[in-house]
């Protein structure tokens, strides 16, 4: 699964740091999302998609083999 957070962080002018914070989670954790080597929970991606005022499919990608 592939995300757009980087480019809906950068979009809204946040840090991972500030994102973090909004949905309770670690940098790191934004970061290895971002990298795509972490895999949130179906609460998380909602608090993230709510937080870009977005769905979670405009945030989250399904790819091929997922």
């Amino acid at each position: 699964m592939k995300n757009n957070i980087k480019v809906e962080r950068a979009i809204k002018n946040l840090t991972q740091e500030e994102l973090a914070n909004q949905v309770g989670v670690s940098r790191q954790t934004i970061n290895a999302m971002e990298a795509n080597k972490y895999v949130p929970s179906t609460v998380l991606a909602l608090k993230i998609a709510k937080v870009f005022n977005k769905s979670v499919e405009d945030i989250f990608i399904l790819e091929k083999g997922d």
